[in-house]
C-alpha cells in the first residue's frame, strides 16, 4: 500500500487555543472557556494520540467503512472543541391551535403541560449540560456539546408528536426552527 493511501486513513485535528485535551485510554477530557466535558471512544475503533496541540486519529482497517468511522470521530472532536469555545444554540417554536401549551423546566426534566388538553404533563429528559429556557412561544436550548443539545431538542419534538390523528390538520407541537453556533442569552 502506498504512503498516499496510508495518509488517507489518518487525520490530525487541531486543538483550538483555550482548549485543553487529556486522554486516559479511550476517554478524552476536554476543558475550555465555557466548561468541561468527557467523550468516550471505547465503541469507536480509532487509535487516538495527543501531541503538539493536535489529536492524531488512525484506523486499523483500509475499507470504506473505516474511512467513514475516522471522519465521524474527527467531526465529534471538532464539534466538542468548537462548542467549548463558542457554544451552540437551538431555538424551538411552540405551536398550538386551541389548547395553549406551556413549557416548564424542573431540574433535569422538561414539562410540557396542556398538550392537546391533556391533564398530565409530558416529561422529557435534558441530556448533559444543556440549558433549556422557555421564553413565551420559544424554547431556547444552549450548551457546549452539540450532540447533547440536539438530542434534547429531538426528545422534546418526539414527545409532542401527535398520534392517532391526521398530522396535516393537527399541527400542535414544539419544533426546532434555528440551529447556530454561539450561545444566545
Amino acid at each position: 500500500m502506498s504512503t498516499n493511501q496510508d495518509e488517507k486513513f489518518q487525520e490530525n485535528v487541531e486543538i483550538p487555543q483555550g482548549v485543553t485535551v487529556t486522554q486516559k485510554k479511550h476517554m478524552l477530557q476536554f476543558q475550555g472557556p465555557l466548561g468541561k466535558t468527557f467523550k468516550s471512544f471505547r465503541n469507536i475503533p480509532v487509535d487516538i494520540e495527543i501531541r503538539d496541540n493536535k489529536i492524531q486519529l488512525k484506523v486499523e482497517g483500509r475499507r470504506k467503512r473505516d474511512y467513514s468511522i475516522l471522519h465521524t470521530a474527527r467531526s465529534i472532536i471538532r464539534n466538542i472543541c468548537e462548542g467549548l469555545v463558542e457554544g451552540y444554540t437551538v431555538k424551538m417554536k411552540v405551536v398550538f391551535a386551541h389548547f395553549p401549551i406551556t413549557v416548564k423546566v424542573d431540574g433535569k426534566n422538561v414539562l410540557i403541560e396542556n398538550f392537546q388538553g391533556e391533564r398530565a404533563p409530558r416529561i422529557t429528559k435534558i441530556v448533559g449540560n444543556t440549558k433549556v429556557v422557555p421564553k413565551g412561544e420559544d424554547v431556547i436550548l444552549t450548551g457546549e456539546v452539540w450532540t447533547d443539545i440536539t438530542q434534547t431538542a429531538a426528545n422534546i419534538e418526539l414527545h409532542t408528536k401527535v398520534k392517532g390523528k391526521d398530522h396535516r390538520v393537527f399541527l400542535d407541537g414544539i419544533y426546532a426552527y434555528e440551529k447556530k453556533k454561539g450561545i444566545e442569552k
